[in-house]
């Protein structure tokens, strides 16, 4: 279930908003220029499936995207449990950081957090399957995929090379919880 919590920068163990509720999510995020969206695919995607079945199980939301946004690449990245290189993979992105471009995700399986760290709070975004999250260029923020990764993304890029993280050197990332899979609920 996806959910939303957001701290005070100074207050990282209390949470001034927790909520599961979509549109709750929705409204507090566009505050922040953050777009938020659940979708439906046309069909059931699992883990393992192909890029082909993914984008076919999306396409009308894929091709309503790219037009508003003018994205010249979508791919997928996907993550399990049992990848040799989940602990390379997770801490890569696990400290603060933006991007020159926006970053753009469609969660089709499994779950990861977004943190953002915006105007003196901290919003703490866990996406799950169907989340869509527009999070705008030069936003400070990071991603935890958990411990044990298990996710299917599908990713929007205007230019790929803009997503290249410029990292911040602070430790914000560390004074917030990591995203547990067993503490999400």
């Amino acid at each position: 279930m996806s959910r939303l919590r957001i701290f005070d920068e100074g207050q990282p163990d209390q949470p001034i908003l927790n909520t599961a509720d979509a549109a709750s999510i929705a409204a507090e995020l566009d505050r922040i220029g953050v777009r938020f969206e659940q979708w439906q695919p046309r069909a059931d995607v699992q883990p393992g499936a192909s890029q082909e079945e993914i984008f076919a199980a999306f396409r009308e939301d894929i091709d309503r995207v790219v037009a508003e946004h003018g994205f010249t690449t979508v791919d997928v990245a996907s993550i399990a449990p049992d990848n040799p290189n989940r602990e390379a993979a997770r801490a890569k992105f696990l400290d603060e950081h933006f991007h020159i471009e926006d970053e753009v995700r469609l969660f089709v399986a499994g779950a990861g957090q977004f943190t953002l760290h915006v105007e003196g709070r901290v919003y703490e975004v866990l996406c799950t399957k169907g989340d869509y999250i527009a999070v705008p260029d030069r936003t400070l923020h990071w991603f935890d995929m958990g411990p044990e990764p298990a996710f299917v993304a599908i990713r929007f890029f205007k230019d790929p090379e803009g997503w290249v993280g410029h990292f911040t050197g602070t430790d914000w990332a560390a004074r917030f919880p990591r995203y547990e899979p067993e503490s999400a609920a």
